[in-house]
């Protein structure tokens, strides 16, 4: 999804820059979209932080941003072995919700700085998967998505 979405976005003339992890294919995206790949954990507050603004600075402002950052676990609340363990939960939260607000409110500090433009300075687009309601019985639901976050000016 992040992947035909940063195409897309460069097919009609954005600059976009990629932030995700570093093992992830966001470096070979961006250099065929002729984009530019920060490595980002989203899930490292203060070093999104950090990466956002430098992908901001570098673009030259920040104008639309599109999070397509996500991913679950298949584990039974309960299952043989006991009650699913809550550190794993916590990482799924951390990164479907968490994440995606702290980079929401980061996005939404530097659109803010935008001068407007039909009345209006920039957008923030979440994605989610639908497992968040196809979820299967006995499982806590949680999105399975792939991430990546395209941002451009």
């Amino acid at each position: 999804m992040g992947k035909a979405t940063a195409e897309a976005l460069a097919a009609q003339g954005a600059q976009v820059a990629i932030l995700d992890r570093e093992g992830s294919n966001g470096k070979e995206v961006a250099s065929a979209i002729g984009g530019t790949f920060y490595p980002a954990d989203i899930t490292d507050f203060t070093g999104v932080e950090e990466t956002l603004a430098a992908a901001v600075t570098d673009l030259g402002g920040l104008h639309v941003i599109v999070t397509t950052a996500g991913g679950g676990t298949a584990k039974k609340t309960l299952g043989r072995g006991g009650p699913h363990d809550l550190e794993t939960f916590r990482q799924v939260v951390d990164l479907n919700l968490i994440a995606t607000f702290n980079l929401n409110r980061l996005a939404a500090a530097h659109i803010a700085n935008n001068e407007p433009e039909d009345a209006e300075r920039g957008v923030i687009i979440n994605t989610s998967s639908i497992a968040a309601f196809e979820g299967r019985s006995g499982r806590s639901p949680t999105p399975l998505q792939r991430p990546a976050s395209p941002v451009w000016p």
